[in-house]
């Protein structure tokens, strides 16, 4: 058993945080360290520094994706940048260092690239002496994730290992393992009965929609679409955080005809993985947790509007792996989701995809490994 163990997140986003809480539930289900902590890097920043990193991404997100999209192409020229990067990043997270240098830690697990390339030169100048494992939460690997100093990388895919190791990267350190998501995703449950719990009907196309990603903007455009679907089906919006949204869906779905197709708007819950055994078709955008979540649950995946960038390359390999459609057109996806349920054979293999695809024991497999590093 590992003595002290740090699992390192960043709140730009939140499948960086997610994926380090599922690390963290791992090692406490398989007792591999007598103490975990996860903390999220950019606390230990001064304020500017995480406005920048985590406010203005949100806004680029929501407001000017082609601007994000530009962002990520021209930062990703491996170790062309390095050297002002870190020269910022240093400067702005003296408290993290500090806390670093104090904790000691025997492991350190990294879900994000700022924390990573902190801990790679403080184990260059010999400040810190732990073993570091970089785990990638895309399917792709962008150049901000490359390090010098590691003990190993956790990928999503085989091709994603192979651009590493082209880049130099030792093959016999890294390892696909998929990327981490909470255990609770690898537990079979049964479908019928999750549909009941949940006051869903148990014989109609139940089509899961996450909101998060979306914004205020087309999110009534893409349930309008979906509401016209030609199979009967009811179609479950997973609003979040967003009490405005839920309220505008709540009075959609009050207005709806007896008979017809059905909307379920959703608050806040913590019981996705129970939401996605109810689903038979999933439409959002196509982050590498949420993905990863789908997959794990062998769900049709529908993939829209993805942000340039990290999504849309995500949704590259999703669509070449055919474990995935994709609709850019909100008044077509009705259509195109109608097509695919009129046709078993595709929607057979768009599963058999799935599966291949899927790493549900990701977060446990990524620690087993990890503990062997030190």
């Amino acid at each position: 058993m590992l003595g002290k163990v740090l699992i390192l997140s960043a709140s730009a986003g939140a499948g960086h945080v997610r994926a380090a809480q599922a690390l963290e539930r791992a090692f406490a289900d398989l007792g591999a360290a007598r103490e975990v902590r996860h903390v999220d890097a950019l606390q230990f920043t001064n304020k500017v520094f995480r406005t920048l990193y985590s406010k203005t991404y949100l806004d680029l997100v929501d407001h000017a994706p082609d601007v994000l999209g530009w962002l990520y192409d021209w930062l990703d020229t491996p170790w062309e940048k390095e050297r002002r990067r870190l020269a910022w990043d240093k400067l702005n997270s003296l408290r993290f260092v500090r806390m670093l240098e104090r904790y000691q830690p025997d492991l350190v697990l990294c879900t994000h690239f700022l924390p990573a390339e902190i801990i790679s030169w403080l184990k260059a100048k010999a400040r810190l002496g732990c073993a570091q494992a970089i785990v990638v939460t895309d399917f792709d690997v962008h150049a901000m994730w490359l390090c010098h100093h590691f003990e190993h990388y956790f990928v999503a895919i085989e091709e994603t290992r192979e651009h590493l190791v082209r880049l130099g990267i030792p093959a016999n350190k890294v390892t696909v393992s998929g990327i981490p998501i909470d255990p609770v995703f690898a537990e079979r449950k049964d479908k019928g009965a999750m549909r009941a719990k949940y006051g869903l009907a148990p014989d109609r196309t139940t089509v899961l929609v996450s909101a998060g990603g979306f914004g205020v903007g087309p999110i009534e455009h893409l349930v309008a679409s979906l509401l016209g679907l030609n199979h009967p089906a009811q179609v479950v919006v997973i609003c979040g955080r967003n009490e405005e949204l839920k309220h505008r869906l709540d009075a959609v779905a009050a207005e709806r005809p007896a008979g017809g197709n059905t909307l379920v708007p959703v608050g806040y819950t913590t019981e996705m993985d129970e939401y996605m055994t109810a689903a038979d078709v999933m439409v959002g955008k196509p982050g590498g947790l949420t993905t990863s979540e789908a997959l794990a649950k062998e769900l049709l995946l529908v993939i829209v509007n993805p942000i340039p960038g990290q999504e849309e390359r995500n949704s590259d390999h999703l669509l070449e792996q055919g474990a995935a459609l994709r609709c850019n057109n909100l008044p077509v996806l009705g259509y195109k989701i109608d097509r695919l349920l009129d046709d078993p054979a595709r929607m057979a293999a768009m599963r058999a995809a799935a599966r291949r695809l899927a790493h549900p024991d990701a977060a446990r497999d990524v620690v087993r490994k990890a503990v062997e590093l030190v």
